[in-house]
C-alpha cells in the first residue's frame, strides 16, 4: 500500500492571496524571513487580509536562509505563548520550512529534536493549530510537500524531516510574489525544481499517481525557466505552477541522491554555503550518470530527454543527451559546473578533501538516498563527490 497526500486546499493564480480572507480561527502567528515580503508589501497585505477574517496577528521576522534548530526552538517557544490556531508563512522555502519544525514543538514542547530527525516519526498534528503556506520563490514547493530542511550549524549538517503530518493544510500559490525574484534566485529554485522533478520520476517510490505531475513539471521548467530568468512574468508564473506540481510529484515518491550530496555537503565547509538550489544544478548531471548504470533508471531518464525533445537511438544516448542539455541549461543560468568553481572557489579544496569521508558517509545516510534507483555505498559517494568537485566524468 502507498500513500498520496496533498494539502486540503490550494489556491493559485494572481491574486490567490486574498483566500486568507476566508480563513476561519482567533489567531494567527505569522512566520516571514528576511524582509523582502514586507519591502514589496506582501506582508502587509498578509495581515490585512488575516484581520479582515477576524483573526489576531503575531509576527515572527527574520527567519535565516537555512534556518537553524536556534529559530526554530525561538518561534515555538512564543508559538507557545501566543497560542495561535493557524501558523502562515510567507517567503521562500526557508520561512516555510522553520515554520513547519516550529509547528511540531508547539504542539508536542516535550519532543527532541532527535526524534523528529526520524524519518516518519513526528507525533499527530493539529491538536492546536493548521498549517497556511504562500510560496514566495519557485522551487522548494515546500507548500504542498511532507518535508522541512533545518540546519544544525555547530554540527555543520542540514536535516531534512519527512513525514505527512507537516504537508500544509492550505497553500497560496500566487505568482505576483515570484515576480520578486533577483535573477540568481530564479535560476537556483528553478533548477531545484527541476531536480526534484527528476529524481521523483526514477525514484524506487514513483506510480501513477506521481509519474504525470513530475513529467509535465519538467517539460514546463524546460520551457519557462530560461525566459523567467531574463525577466519574462508569464513564464515565471507558470514556473510557479510548475515548481508546485514537481513538489506534489516528489513529496509522494521522495527524492534521490542529489538531495543527499546537497543536504550534507550545504553547510559542511567554513568558506561559506552551498546554496541549496545550485548545488542540485551541479550535482543533478553527475548524479543521472551514476544512476544511469541500471536499466530502469536510464529507461525513465529517456523518457524525459524524449518528452523535452532531445534526440537519441537508445536510452544510453538520450540519457546523455539529457546530461549535456542540463549542463547547458547551467551555463545559460551562470550555474557553475562544479563545487570547486561554486562563487569563485569558496569551497577550499584541502578542506573538501579532509571532509570527504564524513560528509560521504552522512550523505549516504541521509532521508533521500533510500528511494534513489541506485544503491550507493560510502565509497562510492565519495568517487561521485569528487567528480562534482572537480567536474569529472562518472565512470563506476
Amino acid at each position: 500500500m502507498a500513500r498520496f497526500t496533498l494539502p486540503r486546499d490550494l489556491y493559485h493564480g494572481k491574486g490567490a492571496l486574498e483566500a486568507l480572507k476566508d480563513l476561519k480561527g482567533k489567531k494567527a502567528f505569522v512566520v516571514v524571513g528576511g524582509g523582502s515580503m514586507k519591502r514589496f508589501g506582501f506582508l502587509d497585505r498578509v495581515e490585512a487580509y488575516l484581520k479582515e477574517a477576524g483573526i489576531e496577528v503575531e509576527l515572527f521576522e527574520g527567519v535565516e536562509p537555512d534556518p537553524s534548530v536556534e529559530t526554530v526552538m525561538k518561534g515555538a517557544e512564543m508559538m507557545r505563548q501566543f497560542q495561535p490556531d493557524w501558523i502562515v508563512s510567507i517567503g521562500g522555502g526557508s520561512p516555510i520550512d522553520a515554520a513547519k519544525a516550529m509547528w511540531a514543538f508547539y504542539e508536542y514542547p516535550d519532543t527532541t529534536f532527535e526524534d523528529l530527525c526520524i524519518p516518519f516519526n513526528f507525533p499527530a498534528l493539529r491538536t492546536k493549530a493548521r498549517f497556511c503556506a504562500i510560496p514566495s520563490t519557485s522551487g522548494t514547493a515546500t507548500e504542498v510537500t511532507a518535508f522541512s530542511v533545518i540546519t544544525d550549524y555547530e554540527k555543520g549538517i542540514k536535516y531534512p524531516l519527512a513525514d505527512f503530518n507537516i504537508t500544509p493544510d492550505v497553500a497560496i500559490v500566487d505568482p505576483e510574489l515570484a515576480e520578486t525574484m533577483p535573477p540568481k534566485l530564479t535560476a537556483h529554485t528553478g533548477m531545484d525544481a527541476i531536480t526534484h522533478a527528476m529524481e521523483a520520476y526514477v525514484s524506487t517510490l514513483h506510480c501513477d499517481y506521481t509519474d504525470p505531475l513530475a513529467l509535465h513539471a519538467i517539460k514546463m521548467i524546460h520551457n519557462d525557466l530560461l525566459d523567467s530568468y531574463h525577466g519574462d512574468n508569464e513564464a515565471r508564473a507558470r514556473m510557479h505552477n510548475a515548481q508546485c506540481l514537481a513538489g506534489m510529484a516528489f513529496s509522494n515518491a521522495l527524492l534521490g541522491i542529489v538531495h543527499s550530496m546537497a543536504h550534507k555537503t550545504g553547510a559542511a565547509y567554513s568558506g561559506g554555503h552551498i546554496v541549496h538550489g545550485c548545488a542540485n544544478a551541479m550535482y543533478l548531471p553527475k548524479v543521472i550518470k551514476f544512476n544511469s548504470k541500471v536499466p530502469e533508471a536510464a529507461k525513465r531518464y529517456g523518457e524525459i530527454a524524449a518528452l523535452i525533445g532531445l534526440k537519441g537511438n537508445n536510452d544510453e544516448e538520450l540519457v546523455d543527451a539529457l546530461i549535456a542539455e542540463i549542463r547547458s541549461m547551467n551555463e545559460k543560468l551562470d550555474i557553475p559546473a562544479s563545487i570547486k568553481e561554486y562563487e569563485g572557489g569558496i569551497i577550499d579544496e584541502t578542506e573538501f578533501n579532509e571532509k570527504l569521508k564524513l560528509v560521504s558517509e552522512l550523505a549516504v545516510g541521509d532521508a533521500c538516498t533510500g528511494s534513489n534507483p541506485r544503491s550507493i555505498t560510502a565509497p562510492e559517494m565519495e568517487k561521485l563527490l569528487t567528480c562534482c568537485y572537480y567536474d569529472k566524468e562518472v565512470d563506476f
